[in-house]
């Protein structure tokens, strides 16, 4: 940006307090005229307070906040934000009920009139097609995939008028080559003029697609630098305060040990195919492929989320009833599914309720739960994945999402299984929460457990000691540790294979 051109965007010292909390410390950012700009920091450094004073759905204590070098409008003037800044969350805020057409125009279907359905849908397909959105105007939104939805957002977010989208974490949800698309997309949007806000855990994602990144932490700002300028090793230290490579696994190979869990001639549907699969104790194998790959539904049949049309699945050398998750965790076996909010734990409960969810029976006699026992059981939970919490009595639902992810972990190893399944473990969390995820399943792995690690980041399946790759359905390959990014890619894409 040129010393005389006005930002897109700019935040100017602004601070936000939550009670003795403070959210945002005389913090700020400036993003120019059609860049793509990243806003990164670990859980809790500010940037969804960053995210709800730029969209106006929170007023800072102080500061200011311009948009084209003007005051944004006032907290009250909705119609003004939304011809202003488009948010993209990571939780769509698509309705499902509702109609591709009736979600791009809700509450603006008709002026004073009755509505007319004809042309709603035709004015939905232009603007569908004008951003380049490839599915059906009179088609159910809940009938969308992941990528879909995004898209029908940003086409909804852009037809207010607004040239200033935030994209929170869009890609969280999205495997390889939706991740490529929604890259293009965004590269098309820059050239029309749009100025973005990428939020992203994923730093490599920041190098592909932004121009500048600013870095909180502790709700301060720490840098803004053009993402050439800035190395990786310096990006994480910048958000951390520490050196990257504290972050590095000290594990080495293990030498062998008992099967602890097996899959033989495993079969379900068109998702996957006479899969084979051997884990011992003491062993971390990967399981890696785009989202059609299979790999997520083989993970959640071998801990009983579907039950295979063939094959066996043996745990310990039991072979628990197909389809029945309390018979796999029975026989050992501890699980982190891959979506927290609707499988990982109870938002309502606390969080010494959900982490102790699989060892309650161990907490009090004649089937009554001893709160002292169980508050002592989370505490020490609490310690050992250093889960930031205002203790073991708040509820789920009010922790960040690293934390919260925690929790699901903790509850995974409460029964100290002996074979543990993860899914997408780090998806959505920060670079601090990432290390203390992976650590764990690093020290149960030590402690003896046989582990298989799902997940779409390159970096989470470095802890592994083999990588087995998923292709259509099938194993097409298995990676030893020591693989290089371009030699895993090349075989999750299907030209590296055996």
């Amino acid at each position: 940006m040129s010393p005389s051109a006005v930002p897109a965007v700019e935040a100017r010292s602004v601070t936000k307090r939550f009670g003795p909390t403070t959210a945002l410390d005389d913090a700020g950012i400036v993003i120019a005229e059609g860049e793509t700009h990243a806003l990164v920091g670990r859980n809790g450094a500010g940037k969804s307070t960053l995210v709800s004073i730029l969209t106006g759905l929170q007023r800072p204590d102080g500061g200011e906040v311009l948009f084209g070098g003007r005051p944004a409008p006032s907290v009250a003037d909705r119609d003004g934000w939304r011809r202003t800044v488009a948010c993209v969350y990571q939780k769509s805020t698509i309705i499902p009920a509702l109609t591709v057409a009736e979600n791009l125009f809700l509450n603006r279907q008709a002026g004073s009139g009755p509505i007319n359905w004809r042309s709603l849908r035709s004015r939905a397909r232009e603007l569908l097609d004008q951003y380049g959105v490839d599915v059906d105007a009179g088609r159910l939104a809940g009938d969308l995939n992941v990528e879909q939805r995004q898209l029908l957002e940003i086409a909804r977010a852009l037809s207010f008028g607004a040239r200033f989208i935030i994209l929170d974490e869009p890609t969280a949800q999205l495997d390889g080559p939706a991740i490529e698309r929604l890259f293009t997309r965004m590269r098309a949007l820059r050239e029309q003029g749009v100025t973005m806000m990428f939020i992203s855990h994923h730093l490599e994602e920041v190098y592909r697609v932004c121009q500048s990144v600013t870095v909180f932490r502790d709700a301060r700002h720490v840098l803004t630098r053009p993402v050439d300028d800035l190395p990786h090793d310096e990006l994480v230290a910048a958000m951390t305060g520490e050196d990257a490579s504290a972050y590095l696994s000290g594990r080495t190979a293990p030498a062998g040990g008992n099967v602890v869990l097996s899959a033989e001639k495993l079969t379900l549907g068109e998702r996957y195919r006479d899969v084979d699969l051997t884990v011992r104790a003491g062993e971390i194998v990967g399981l890696a492929g785009s989202g059609s790959s299979g790999k997520v539904g083989l993970a959640e049949t071998l801990v009983g989320l579907h039950a295979a049309d063939s094959g066996t699945v043996t745990v310990n050398g039991v072979r628990p009833r197909p389809g029945d998750v309390a018979a796999a965790l029975r026989a050992g076996l501890g699980f982190v599914p891959q979506d927290r909010h609707k499988e990982g734990f109870v938002p309502l409960l606390s969080v010494e309720e959900n982490a102790t969810l699989p060892i309650a029976r161990r907490l009090g006699r004649f089937g009554a739960v001893s709160p002292r026992l169980r508050r002592a059981a989370a505490e020490r939970m609490i310690t050992q994945l250093d889960i930031k919490t205002t203790g073991p009595s708040q509820p789920v639902k009010d922790l960040s999402g690293g934390n919260a992810q925690k929790v699901v972990m903790a509850r995974a190893l409460a029964d100290d299984p002996t074979a543990l399944v993860v899914i997408n473990p780090t998806a959505g969390v920060d670079v601090r929460a990432k290390q203390a995820l992976l650590g764990a399943v690093e020290a149960a792995t030590e402690r003896g457990a046989g582990t298989v690690l799902v997940s779409d980041e390159l970096d989470d399946l470095r802890i592994c000691d083999r990588v087995l790759v998923m292709f259509h359905g099938r194993v097409v390959k298995e990676v030893p540790r020591g693989w290089t990014d371009a030699d895993l890619v090349a075989v999750m894409e299907g030209v590296g294979g055996q």
